[in-house]
């Protein structure tokens, strides 16, 4: 197999980007934005911290003490830029990857590995967080995403829905009929695509033959694509397609043009697949480090800043391990609590099938 080591490495020509990835900060007709000082470092913060995260449950994985882990790894400004233009009442159905949309989210990260640990079916109220449970199913929730959407529409509330999905799930064909639906019914939904350019071992050029932002033209509502490792770009056309949802203007579909650093799971070898030289050139583009380098040259933080919010995350990722291992195994017959809100004949007979199973290794 031959792959090109230069494959989504340059900028394409349409990309809207805020920030260059040599932390430059450059204006956009469209979509500009006017952060605060201290926004900004609550975005750095935001960013460290999920990071941090991320690897702690990366190496948990590594040890044994999780069955599998979804990285974000590269992936951070796309989550905590569009998760931070969420209002309180706007609701966002992710896949199995949107850590740092959980973190904005007010979710513990404990939670998160729980689900990967094998001792809860999610760990957090959806109501709760306006943040559904992580769906494991590729493409599906965004049929939840555009159904809650039209709820609120019927409502009147002044709220929007978010779904998160990758590049490859763009060719499922649930996320088709998602598209369908909000177009004819023009329901306050923002179609949210990480295009991490490969859907496992699929690169990108296997799944569309076109940009996916301009798939959404042939369904009747806008497209765009934005530079998905600039946090302030994410920023600002996350939170523009959402007042454009909430205002009746419709659906917009977002593709935020990043890549996966990482495996796809921790089951997988991406070494396989793709060469070193293409994971060298996206480095480059490191959202972390392109902030970084832009609030040093606006001294808008200092060392003294920077120190801190490493020993933040390093006090994190001391917390999170501690608490996952600290996690208590459930009963094994609790996987038929929550199935449905009341009792269930066909649950009821299964719990009992499984208690009588249970007792025969009773000594």
């Amino acid at each position: 197999m031959t792959v090109d080591a230069s494959r989504g490495a340059e900028a394409p020509p349409e990309l809207i980007q805020l920030l260059t990835p040599e932390g430059e900060r450059v204006e956009h007709p469209d979509y500009d934005i006017d952060l605060t000082p201290e926004e900004i470092r609550g975005l750095y913060r935001d960013l460290v911290l999920v990071r941090r995260v991320d690897l702690e449950a990366v190496a948990l994985q590594r040890q044994g003490e999780l069955g599998i882990w979804a990285s974000l790894l590269g992936q951070e400004a796309a989550q905590i830029g569009s998760g931070r233009a969420l209002t309180e009442a706007d609701m966002a159905f992710p896949t199995y990857r949107e850590h740092g949309v959980a973190w904005c989210r007010g979710v513990d990260p404990v939670n998160l590995l729980g689900l990967f640990r094998g001792v809860n079916h999610g760990g957090w109220d959806p109501a709760e967080h306006n943040f559904h449970l992580y769906t494991i199913v590729i493409g599906s929730q965004t049929l939840h995403a555009v159904g809650y959407a039209m709820g609120i529409q019927r409502d009147g509330a002044d709220a929007a829905s978010i779904v998160y999905f990758g590049d490859g799930a763009t060719s499922q064909g649930d996320v088709n009929e998602a598209f369908i639906w909000a177009s004819v019914f023009n329901a306050p939904v923002v179609f949210f695509c990480q295009n991490n350019q490969w859907a496992i071992s699929e690169p990108l050029e296997k799944q569309t033959r076109i940009p996916l932002y301009r798939r959404a033209s042939g369904f009747g509502f806008p497209g765009v694509r934005v530079d998905g490792n600039d946090v302030f770009a994410c920023l600002a056309v996350t939170r523009k397609a959402l007042a454009d949802a909430r205002s009746g203007q419709g659906p917009t579909l977002i593709e935020a043009f990043t890549y996966r650093m990482g495996a796809h799971t921790t089951s997988d070898d991406p070494t396989r697949y793709r060469v070193a030289a293409e994971l060298e050139a996206w480095k480059l583009k490191d959202p972390i480090e392109r902030l970084r380098a832009y609030m040093f040259k606006s001294e808008i933080a200092d060392q003294e800043f920077f120190d801190t919010i490493d020993a933040e995350a390093a006090e994190l990722g001391r917390d999170v391990r501690k608490r996952c291992l600290e996690m208590p195994d459930p009963e094994p017959l609790a996987i038929f609590d929550h199935v449905y809100t009341e009792g269930h004949p066909l649950v009821d007979a299964e719990r009992a099938e499984f208690a009588t199973y249970l007792e025969g290794f009773e000594a």
